[in-house]
């Protein structure tokens, strides 16, 4: 049977990825955005056992240490700072005991700013209204076949705005979080406004940094993304993040930009 989530918890802490989780830069590792999700989850349980503080996570940044392969995964959490108003948690990624990922989340008081709430106000096109584009003609992977993408305009090279959606669970039998699964898809920014073929050039990112103003709602997460190449194989994805209600934050990743032998 075909699984219908990206992992599939294996025991406590422990996580086995599905062929959803498949990368696209090689077969047989794994998609960091699916992961990304996976570390807010384990964020959330490491939190879910308190009484409820108020705080929400506003800041996560995450840096990938090492290859990730579509293999069993561990995930730590430890509290670095903690506080009433102001948390830092740190989660630490495991695939056959080395440490592939690391995660760092600051988590914020929740207070009632409206009264001075403003910023940038401009709203996609809602998804509804926007045909989907079969991503899987650029890139390979289960991870790309398991997401819908409807783009606001036609892709352009280092230049796309598209919404992101997926009919499967994060995790198999458990719930996670709305921002779990909007987080999930995040990382999805890195190929959405490619600047060169990806079967002559490589340019994973080796880090993702999200903020957010304001926590996302719905099950659709909006991407408005921006791919620089610099001179000297070094690049820079940056996406503002929205939900159906408009942005709700940043995402930054660095690219290591190289091309591919024999091309």
């Amino acid at each position: 049977m075909t699984p219908d989530s990206y992992y599939e918890p294996i025991a406590d802490h422990r996580y086995k990825p599905t062929t959803h989780a498949g990368g696209a830069w090689a077969p047989d590792e794994q998609h960091f955005s699916p992961l990304g999700g996976l570390v807010v989850h384990a964020l959330d349980r490491h939190r879910a056992g308190r009484p409820d503080d108020g705080l929400v996570l506003s800041r996560i940044s995450y840096d990938i240490l090492g290859r990730l392969a579509l293999d069993e995964c561990e995930i730590e959490v430890e509290t670095v700072r903690p506080g009433r108003t102001i948390e830092l948690l740190e989660a630490v990624v495991r695939i056959a005991g080395r440490p592939v990922v690391r995660a760092r989340a600051w988590f914020l008081a929740a207070l009632d700013t409206s009264a001075v709430a403003g910023g940038p106000e401009d709203c996609l096109a809602p998804p509804e209204s926007l045909a989907p584009w079969p991503m899987s003609d650029v890139w390979p992977g289960g991870y790309i076949d398991s997401v819908e993408v409807r783009p606001v305009a036609p892709p352009r090279p280092g230049r796309t705005a598209a919404w992101i959606s997926t009919p499967l669970d994060l995790v198999a039998g458990v719930p996670v979080t709305p921002l779990a699964s909007y987080l999930a898809l995040v990382d999805t920014a890195n190929g959405i406004a490619v600047r060169q073929p990806p079967g002559a050039w490589m340019f994973p990112n080796v880090d993702l940094t999200v903020h957010l103003h304001r926590q996302p709602q719905g099950s659709w997460t909006g991407l408005d993304t921006s791919v620089t190449f610099g001179p000297s194989g070094q690049g820079l994805t940056s996406t503002v993040l929205h939900d159906v209600d408009g942005p709700v934050g940043h995402a930054q990743q660095i690219l290591t930009v190289r091309p591919l032998p024999g091309t």
